[in-house]
Parts: structure tokens; sequence; C-alpha cells
């Protein structure tokens, strides 16, 4: 058969851009090279953002169950180092910079940025691969196939699709072809997308393992000998950064004896790692592709950039990009697509990549154990323990800040909608899990009902009274939750001229 998409890649971020384009009924294959999911620890957590986008496609209690087991093991870990028990809990962290901890109780959550943040704030520590589970059973819901064990070998595209070639010989014709393969993605080198950046310096090593010789190590993230380590905040979870350079080998097993060496080197501690569950090496290889289209081809996720993991915004990066991509390529392939739209992924979504590199970058540099970056790094730990700081941080990594370079009057426009809360008890991420746009009638206008019929079966429309933020009357947002149009006058000035530009014209 002929699919509308292909997508190379089935880990969280091809698994959320074809959830979001079966809600528009697209007919859409999911090719993964490993024949089983991969359990070599990644990330640990998400950012808000994130857990919004899940919240907002009705996987939260599926989340939600599993952040708390997580948070249950992280206070055992807590306990057995002597921080546990019935007395003061200690601050729980935002996140850090650069291994710089920042604690929950000097970021100011009455900061208009986290208005409205709702349940999706309880979801923090998720590992990756309990991410890709939960949108793997909601990929088999909503009718994806996903074939694994299969590689995308090879692919020719045109005017009117790609043909793609797969490692079990069979070739497939799709309409168009998504990269969400990874930093190493075969499909963007194969379709020579310029991918400039910076070189490697440092080599990372990530484990859960059985460890010895740890009472002593303080928790969190600590400077020692040439770099970091990391003992916690879950058990058997080590990290070292080493200032050494690259990895000679990123593809070896890492072996209990070269995760034992380089923690003892950093920490100068006499640790034995007995047993290795999963490991993994990293580095600080930062690039970006200078577009996330070429024709019939497109990127997503690592494919289209990669950092290092400090800050932990990689996972969150990609999904970002599948929330914003799925409605736009969905709306392409069924025809009602205004000129430009899909061309809106690249400009809209690389600048918050190039962002992530940056603040990646930035933490590299900050990481240095040369005197001048210790002392350098005392002036940003001191900056971040005020009240500010704390809170600068805490909205740059939980994704608030992110806005979309899209015209309009009012300060919500081109931000994600916050979770308004309505009269009838309910919530705005109650109301988005079919994928579709939402268009708010908060004065009970017939006048913007009628305009807004035009795009009926693109736009839902609800009418209700926001308790939340009553001065309201109108909001627009898109299925990537983000606000297109907003007014607090009655008046429907721009509204029609908002729905056209990324809706189409009426039916």
């Amino acid at each position: 058969m002929n699919w509308d998409v292909v997508i190379s890649g089935g880990g969280p971020v091809g698994l959320m851009l074809a959830c979001e384009l079966r809600l528009e009924n697209v007919a859409v294959l999911v090719v993964e090279r490993l024949a089983e999911p991969d359990l070599t620890i990644k990330a640990g957590s998400v950012n808000l953002t994130t857990a919004e986008a899940f919240y907002r496609r009705g996987l939260l209690p599926a989340v939600d169950e599993i952040v708390q087991q997580n948070a249950k093991q992280i206070e055992a870990f807590l306990k057995s180092r002597g921080g546990g028990g019935d007395g003061p809990k200690p601050a729980i962290p935002v996140g850090h910079f650069a291994g710089i901890m920042v604690a929950s109780n000097g970021v100011d959550f009455g900061d208009p940025a986290f208005r409205d943040v709702g349940p999706a704030a309880n979801v923090v520590v998720i590992q990756q691969q309990a991410v890709e589970a939960v949108l793997a059973a909601r990929a088999a819901e909503l009718g994806v196939e996903i074939r694994r064990g299969v590689e995308v070998i090879g692919f020719d595209a045109d005017d009117d699709g790609v043909t793609v070639r797969l490692d079990d010989r069979t070739a497939l014709r799709a309409g168009w072809l998504v990269g969400a393969d990874g930093g190493r993605s075969f499909v963007r080198k194969h379709a020579r997308f310029a991918f400039p950046g910076t070189d490697p310096a440092v080599t990372g090593r990530q484990a859960l393992a059985e460890l010895t010789g740890t009472d002593a190590l303080p928790s969190g993230w600590q400077h020692g000998n040439g770099g970091l380590y990391v003992h916690g905040p879950m058990p058997g979870r080590m990290l070292t950064v080493e200032f050494d350079g690259p990895p000679a080998d990123r593809d070896t097993p890492v072996t209990a004896q070269e995760l034992e060496d380089s923690f003892r080197r950093v920490s100068g501690a006499d640790v034995r790692v007995t047993e290795v569950h999963s490991a993994t090496r990293f580095t600080d290889n930062a690039r970006q592709a200078t577009t996330y289209r070429q024709g019939r081809v497109l990127l997503a996720g690592d494919a289209a950039h990669v950092h290092s993991p400090f800050g932990g915004q990689g996972l969150n990066l990609g999904i970002g990009d599948a929330v914003n991509l799925g409605w736009k390529l969905a709306a392409t392939i069924h025809g009602w697509a205004p000129d430009g739209l899909l061309d809106t992924y690249t400009t809209e979504r690389h600048p918050i990549g190039e962002w992530v590199l940056e603040w990646t970058r930035a933490q590299v540099a900050l990481m240095r154990s040369d005197v001048r970056t210790k002392a350098l790094r005392q002036v940003v730990t001191d900056l971040l323990r005020t009240d500010d700081g704390a809170t600068y941080l805490a909205k740059k990594l939980s994704g608030v800040l992110h806005r979309y370079p899209i015209e309009g009057e009012h300060d919500l426009t081109g931000r994600g909608a916050p979770d308004f809360a309505f009269a009838d008890g309910t919530r705005l991420g109650e109301h988005l899990q079919d994928g579709k746009a939402l268009l708010l009638d908060l004065a009970e206008n017939p006048g913007l009902r009628a305009t807004a019929s035009g795009w009926a079966g693109r736009v839902n429309v609800l009418t209700a009274k926001c308790v939340s933020e009553p001065s309201l009357t109108s909001v627009l947002i898109r299925p990537d939750s983000y606000v297109a149009w907003a007014r607090e006058d009655g008046a429907t000035t721009g509204m029609e001229a908002a729905l056209r530009q990324w809706f189409g014209a009426p039916a």
C-alpha cells in the first residue's frame, strides 16, 4: 500500500509524531531499526511544555503513574543517605545549569509566565524509556503500524512523493518521509541536509549500576578532578564528565571497569562498580540542520539537532518538534493548508533548537576545572541562588518562555496557551485531546461563532466562562496549543485573518 507518511525512527519523537498524524486520519508507517525498545539509560525527566503536550493528548494518567513510582524510589534513595525521614524536607531542585543545582524554594511561581499551569506541573521525573512505552501504547490504540527490526537504506524523493527502500528488500511509496532516526540520522545524511556545528570536547558516561564505596559521596552534581560526577537521585545512577576529548569509540559496550576508572578519576573516591545494568557514553557534539525540510523530506528530534544532554533538553526539544510538525503536515496532506504553512515548521522550531545548542555549549564552558572557570562558576552560582536567578532558570528550563513569531497585539499571542480554568469545572487541556484547533468564545458572541463555522472540522468552538482569566473574551488556539489570536474587548477584529493564516480558506 501507499502511505501518506513514513517515519524513520520509532523512539519518542517518531511515536509522538505518528500519534499526532493519526489524530488527523493520516496513514502513517513507523520504521524502527531496533527489534526491541532500547533500554539504555537516557533522559530521566521532562519539562513543563512536554508534560503539557502529554496532558493535552490524554496521556497524563499513564505518565503520572510512572512519575509517582519514581518519586517513591527517589525518596527511598534519599532516606538511605540520611536525607529522608520525618525531618524537614530538602527543597526540590527545579534543575541545574552546568551542574549548579537550583532549588524550587527560590522560584517565584507567581510569575506571569507560570500562570494557569495546571496538572502538568506535577510531571517531572520520568525516564525516556517509559515515555516511549506510553507513546507506543497510544500509537497502537490509534492504529499506527510500527515495523521493528527494519531499517531505511535508501530513498528517492520527487515532486509527488518519496520511494523508500528498506533492508528487507521491500520498497514503499509515501507522500512524505520524516527522519526521526537520531543524531546519526541516515535520512539527514542521504538527503544531504547541511549540519554545521561545533566538535565535541568531553566524554560523558552515564549508567545504572551496582556500586560500593559511595556512602561518603555527596548527592547531586559535584566538581572533581578534571570533570564532574553525579551519584543519584535514583539508586545506582551514576554519571561522569571528563574534559579529555571525545571517546575514541562510542559503540563498544561500556564496561564496569571503564565506569569505575572514570568515577575514581573524577571523584577521588574508592568506588567499585560490581555490575552494570545499563550504560552509555555521550559527548558535547553540537550541530543543527540549517533547515528541517527539503521538499518531501523532513527532520525531527535528534536527526535535526544534536547537543550534550546537560539540562535534559533533548527529549523536550524533539517532542516539541513533533507536536509542531504533526498538524501542519496533516493539513498539507488533506489539502487545506494555507501557502507556506509547512515551512513555518522550520521558522518556528529552528530558533528554539538553536537556543538549546547555545544553552548546552555555555554549560560545558562553565564545567571546566581551570582556575578562571572556577571563579566564573562561583559568580554564576551566586546569581542562580537569588530569587530572580532561580526564577529565570526555572522559566528557561520549563519552556514557558518559548514564543513563536506570530503577529498579534495580545500578550498571549505566540506563546503556549495557559491551562485556563472554566466555570463548568473543566480546564483547557481536557478540550484539546482530539488534536484540533480550538476557538474559545468566552463572551457568548454569536458573531464569532458564525464566522468560525466556515472552518468546522478544522477548528472546534467552545463557549465557556473563563474563571482563571475573566478579562479574556476570545482566544484562538492552534492544535499544538500555541495562541494564534486573542482579545479582551469582545471584538472579532483579526480573527478571520488568523483563521485563514493558519487553517486556510473557509470550506
